[in-house]
């Protein structure tokens, strides 16, 4: 319904002698929103399928050693003899270059990289929030200086910055990579967070809120942070398999997690050798990473068709 024909239905109730219907609480909006979100989203079977993937990789970081135990026969013993051997009963996955059950090998590889996506993406997400709602809320100097920072980053190609900071600190573990790659990684969700808070700054209930005499604080928090944060949160779903990958990237490329750490990029750096020859090293941890980035970009896509009403 346009503007124009809702101007002409109040003008004929009013003509009428009949009010028009009130509006409903941004509260109240919000909530059928999401109620209509959860009926979309469960109607979808790639969200079904990405939500059980995902359960599954978490269910492998969190008890590694239960798979372990349950799908191999030699758990995390390790033979040179077995050294590179093909997918086999008992040892689906084959072996690794040490003779490692391959499939115990993958799946202890989960935890450093959803744990590294998982963890850039809420610090991140919470520098943006923070940033986002008190730059787009007050503006001024705050506004230009934080905007013309998001600008030098946003200049500096994310894992080239990585590599560069971490070659310069080769002494480092998973904490490290976390903290570099959520310093390199807030800009965009701060951008979006700080463009919904201007947009919501001068809408109609914030401004009676602000004339009934709410503090910044309570506007912040409680009128316009809840109806700015949803684009923010759907950004982050999709962010989680960008950080995945760099993740990955990184360890791939020698400059992130070091032997005797086990993550997918290090299994795929020392398969790249010996891919011709013994195609499964490089397959599995493959399929894994994919798999996971894959699910959290379906899950991501899903989320913003179900909250953005311009795509209905």
């Amino acid at each position: 319904m346009t503007d124009t024909t809702r101007t002409l239905e109040a003008t004929s109730d009013a003509a009428d002698g009949t009010a028009p219907a009130p509006t409903p609480p941004p509260s109240r909006q919000r909530a059928s929103l999401s109620k209509d979100a959860w009926l979309e989203l469960r109607r979808r079977p790639t969200v079904w399928a990405a939500l059980i993937t995902l359960l599954l990789m978490t269910a492998m970081a969190l008890a590694p050693g239960a798979f372990t135990s349950l799908f191999t026969e030699a758990g995390d013993r390790c033979d040179l003899a077995y050294s590179k051997l093909g997918p086999s009963a008992g040892h689906p996955f084959g072996f690794d270059l040490q003779g490692c059950d391959y499939l115990a090998q993958v799946i202890h590889g989960t935890r450093p990289s959803l744990l590294a996506g998982l963890a850039v993406t809420a610090a991140s997400l919470l520098i943006a929030v923070v940033l986002g709602l008190l730059c787009g809320f007050y503006g001024g100097w705050l506004d230009a200086l934080v905007s013309r920072i998001t600008d030098i980053f946003f200049g500096l190609p994310f894992v080239l910055g990585a590599t560069v900071i971490l070659v310069a600190f080769p002494d480092h573990g998973l904490g490290a990579m976390i903290l570099v790659l959520t310093v390199l990684g807030w800009t965009t969700m701060t951008r979006i967070m700080r463009s919904q808070v201007i947009a919501l700054a001068d809408a109609d209930y914030v401004k009676a809120a602000r004339m009934l005499g709410a503090r910044p604080t309570r506007l912040m928090l409680r009128h316009i942070l809840p109806n700015a944060v949803t684009p923010v949160v759907v950004v982050a779903m999709l962010n989680v398999g960008a950080v995945i990958s760099g993740e990955a990237t990184l360890d791939f490329l020698g400059v992130g997690l070091q032997y005797p750490q086990v993550s997918w990029g290090l299994q795929l750096n020392a398969a790249q050798a010996f891919v011709l020859d013994h195609p499964h090293l490089l397959l599995f941890p493959a399929l894994f990473l994919s798999a996971t980035v894959l699910s959290f970009i379906l899950l991501g896509d899903a989320l913003r068709d179900a909250f953005d009403p311009r795509l209905k």
